[in-house]
């Protein structure tokens, strides 16, 4: 039997839960709670497999909850089943400890299924939080890539966010021009961009640079 705790200060969703998993053969719902703080002291006496946790309640937050629980009962494995999936609740939920992450508009089985599926090891996510995951993923991978630059080429790429050619560059930091070529072809490789206009574009896009005058990104780089 899988063992879950239900946390979440809306009784007519824990009633609904509830009342479906308690008719399946291998789901047995061992408590409910209305809060937080109220969730973590009954996974820490009740020893749950799986937590259903709701992310908006008074007293402590799901996010706080969760923490608290795999804390203290790492057995446990958290399903946040919310109505939100703004990116401030998802990313906090998920680096909080969750093992999936479902809306409360699912179904009944497919509440259950995600019980199921998260007591074996395997994450249960809704498509758009994991396309979210990802994306967040591939922008701090992005963002690192920035990280490699050398300190003369984050000067140069500033430089060249702002629209300055390659003699200008050379003039304001006093070496030759052929060095500026040589940074400039570094700095395209490290980015992993084309030309010059993409490094600005991904200088602005980090905020590395930021655009001046009221100008918009376009306007910009199309100037390079």
């Amino acid at each position: 039997m899988i063992k879950v705790l239900i946390v979440d200060d809306h009784e007519m969703v824990r009633l609904g839960i509830s009342s479906y998993l308690g008719v399946q053969d291998d789901i047995e719902v061992i408590g409910e709670a209305d809060d937080g703080q109220q969730g973590y002291d009954k996974a820490l006496a009740l020893h749950p497999d799986v937590v259903l946790m709701d992310l908006v309640m008074p007293v402590m937050n799901g996010v706080d909850a969760t923490k608290k629980i795999l804390r203290d009962w790492p057995a446990a494995k958290v399903i946040i089943l919310t109505s939100f999936i703004d990116d401030e609740l998802v990313y906090p939920a998920i680096e909080a400890g969750a093992a999936s992450y479902i809306l409360k508009t699912s179904t009944a089985e497919e509440i259950a299924d995600a019980i199921r599926q998260t007591a074996r090891g395997q994450a249960v996510m809704e498509q758009e939080v994991s396309d979210k995951l990802k994306n967040r993923d591939k922008n701090e991978s992005d963002i690192a890539l920035y990280d490699d630059l050398t300190s003369r080429e984050r000067e140069v790429l500033k430089l060249i966010a702002q629209g300055k050619s390659n003699q200008e560059i050379a003039d304001e930091l006093f070496i030759t021009l052929k060095t500026v070529k040589t940074h400039v072809s570094n700095i395209l490789a490290k980015l992993e961009v084309d030309d010059r206009t993409k490094a600005a574009i991904y200088a602005f896009k980090h905020g590395i640079v930021k655009p001046s005058g009221g100008d918009d990104l376009d306007g910009h780089t199309a100037a390079l």
